[in-house]
């Protein structure tokens, strides 16, 4: 069982982001740590004490979990550390403004022992751009410290295909995790999405014909190849490890189709064939923290699910998933030498093609 905690808090907004965050109800946060305990112990109970079960992973995530201070979490692990498996992956996420070198020495002693920063770039003007609230220098300066604090596992989110991107400068931002001994990171490509600055800039832009986001397939080739020459290795779509022991073992647990329960304002839960949403909002979380959205998911549904996260990364897709006309399609990808066999799964090497795959295979 994977376990995802949400922190919907934030110092700023970025002007690309859609996740259930907040910058505006810092008020709340020790009523929605204590409501997080609730949920908290109510699914420890139903999902791990009831069927005698351990914790895989642990991922702190938000908003912006370096927003709340590392105490207010001491009960939080307090509550999980009896059922955690050995040696079990704990990764938060943190912002450099934010994740100061006593914040990572805390929750480093909590037993956080992997630290994802989103950076997105070091690029001075980009980060204004995109709405950050660091500076390049506090992202190297959060690194380091992570690096004394005693961190093995450190992730740093960059961001691509913004307008005014080329190779050249996202070689620059590579470069640097790569000088700072980073051994992940995350690539992902600019997604303009509803609820965001950008999307009502994106609106204003379309009628010049003009855009935010660079769609160039030839560039994410070009940053995968520039990262595999930097020694990181691609394992999903968009993520990158210098070796598979820095791979993120949580998002195994998603792609892989591993149940996982979500604490959390807006957090969502998978048990079985059941997904399960938690209230977004703050105050009406805070009143009621079990109150759960529930949507039943068909085998078909589960199906379609584990052939596009397994397209995405590494693991490839089960063979027995697929009926006959469907293993006739993938028969024919693989004459085209789209896909591989590998003994009982089939493998996709080109991530950028999953989807395209995926409906192809399952129409």
């Amino acid at each position: 069982m994977l376990l995802y905690i949400h922190i919907p808090f934030c110092d700023s907004k970025c002007f690309y982001c859609a996740f259930n965050s907040y910058t505006t109800k810092f008020k709340l946060k020790d009523d929605y740590m204590e409501a997080l305990k609730k949920q908290l112990v109510e699914n420890l109970e139903k999902h791990i004490i009831n069927k005698n079960r351990k914790i895989k992973t642990v991922f702190i995530g938000g908003g912006t979990p370096s927003t709340i201070k590392a105490s207010s979490y001491k009960e939080i692990f307090s509550l999980i550390k009896p059922f955690l498996e050995e040696n079990a992956e704990i990764t938060t996420e943190a912002n450099p403004n934010s994740a100061t070198f006593s914040w990572q020495e805390e929750m480093f002693s909590l037993g956080v022992n992997r630290i994802s920063f989103g950076v997105q770039s070091f690029d001075e003007q980009k980060l204004k751009f995109l709405g950050r609230a660091h500076s390049s220098q506090s992202a190297v300066e959060a690194v380091e410290n992570a690096k004394k604090v005693g961190f093995k596992k450190i992730n740093c989110d960059i961001i691509y295909g913004v307008v005014n991107d080329s190779f050249e400068s996202l070689k620059k931002d590579f470069d640097i995790v790569k000088s700072l001994g980073i051994n992940h990171i995350s690539a992902y490509s600019l997604i303009i999405e509803e609820n965001t600055k950008f999307f009502l800039d994106e609106k204003s832009l379309q009628k010049s014909k003009k855009s935010l986001k660079i769609d160039d397939e030839d560039l994410s080739y070009e940053i995968f190849d520039y990262l595999k020459d930097l020694g990181f290795n691609q394992y999903e779509i968009a993520n990158f490890s210098t070796n598979e022991e820095f791979e993120s073992k949580h998002n195994y647990g998603y792609w892989q189709y591993n149940e996982y329960m979500g604490i959390g304002a807006g957090a969502v839960a998978c048990i079985e064939n059941i997904r399960e949403y938690s209230e977004k909002n703050i105050e009406k979380y805070i009143e009621n923290p079990l109150l759960v959205e529930k949507e039943e998911l068909s085998c078909e549904d589960i199906k379609a699910e584990k052939v596009l996260l397994g397209f995405r990364c590494k693991f490839g897709v089960e063979l027995e998933l697929l009926n006959q006309n469907e293993l006739k399609k993938v028969d024919d990808l693989v004459f085209e030498k789209k896909l591989e066999k590998k003994e009982n799964k089939v493998i996709n090497k080109n991530y950028l093609l999953a989807d395209e795959l995926a409906l192809y295979i399952l129409d």
